[in-house]
């Protein structure tokens, strides 16, 4: 079965254009198994020039308001986030990457663990500013509560450092449905990108998939019944134009199954910056944190920097969670 998965997903990939993006639709769940970087836009230097920051208020501006390159800084409510800066932040505006963590995990697990270390400290080498984001709670789902909060983080983040208006979103496993939530419209702040390691897309499959994640889901949508489509981030991002998306995954992994989450999203990528990786392995194993995915992480998100920066409000158009 997964030699006859791996030569469709081949044959998908050789395609370009609308042709690609007709036929990884018409496939509904074809899997991209081959490595490639879609579509042919060359990679873009990091950091080109960016427009001014908006003029700090005299409480932004005091002493100690603004974080200080290396050290991790609390912001959020009860369910922390934590911000660290690059080093060439307070002189050249930085993005910011706003990281989504899995079920049952939270900020500081983040914040402590060797694996996601070796990402934050790739991405913080190229000048990326990193949110471990609190998520709203250890099993939140990506509810649009659950954002609400994060909209609450990403704004008091961004204000303690020299932001370029960028913002990117990381997601792991279930922190997926968080990521993608935040890159469609009624979004708290904009995202230009979002990448997605063993991460859960379906909302619907991820209710069905287990009675105790089904009693999370429940709780953090406050349902007590199936999630209607609309609350789905994957349905809206069908719905939705292509987006830069960044996917690790692996046909081995169990817990989240590929063909039937972030494989799916392949007709709905960004040609010219976006990236499917096929992994092998247990769910969220350690060769997705390894040197080689931190550095392609990194290009992705320099790839973006060269895109047009989103108008403010151009997420608009549904109603804030």
């Amino acid at each position: 079965m997964k030699v006859s998965v791996l030569c469709l997903s081949l044959i998908t990939l050789a395609l370009t254009g609308p042709a690609a993006s007709a036929a990884a639709s018409a496939a509904g769940q074809t899997t991209p198994r081959g490595s490639a970087l879609l579509g042919t836009m060359p990679p873009a230097p990091n950091r080109p020039a960016v427009p001014a920051t908006p003029p700090r208020t005299t409480t932004e501006t005091m002493p100690g308001a603004w974080a200080r390159p290396g050290e991790w800084v609390p912001v959020g409510g009860a369910h922390a986030s934590y911000l660290q800066v690059p080093a060439g932040c307070p002189e050249r505006a930085c993005a910011l990457v706003v990281v989504s963590h899995p079920r049952a995990q939270s900020a500081e697990r983040l914040r402590d663990s060797p694996q996601a270390g070796t990402l934050v400290a790739a991405l913080l080498r190229a000048n990326y500013a990193v949110l471990l984001s609190g998520d709203g709670g250890p099993a939140t789902w990506g509810s649009p509560g659950a954002l609400s909060t994060v909209g609450v983080a990403h704004a008091t983040a961004t204000r303690r450092f020299n932001w370029s208006g960028r913002t990117y979103a990381l997601g792991l496993s279930m922190g997926g449905l968080m990521s993608l939530r935040s890159a469609l419209p009624g979004s708290p702040y904009p995202v230009s990108g979002v990448a997605l390691i063993d991460a859960w897309a379906d909302l619907d499959r991820a209710w069905g998939s287990d009675l105790t994640r089904r009693a999370e889901i429940d709780a953090a949508y406050r349902l007590g019944t199936r999630p209607l489509p609309d609350l789905n981030p994957l349905v809206r991002v069908m719905a939705a134009p292509p987006m830069p998306l960044f996917v690790v995954n692996s046909l081995d992994d169990t817990t989240v199954k590929a063909s039937l989450n972030t494989d799916r999203l392949l007709g709905r990528a960004q040609q010219g910056v976006s990236e499917f990786i096929p992994l092998t392995g247990p769910h969220l194993g350690g060769n997705r944190f390894s040197p080689a995915v931190a550095q392609r992480l990194v290009g992705f998100f320099d790839r973006l920097a060269a895109l047009p920066l989103p108008e403010a409000g151009s997420q608009a158009g549904a109603e804030r969670p």
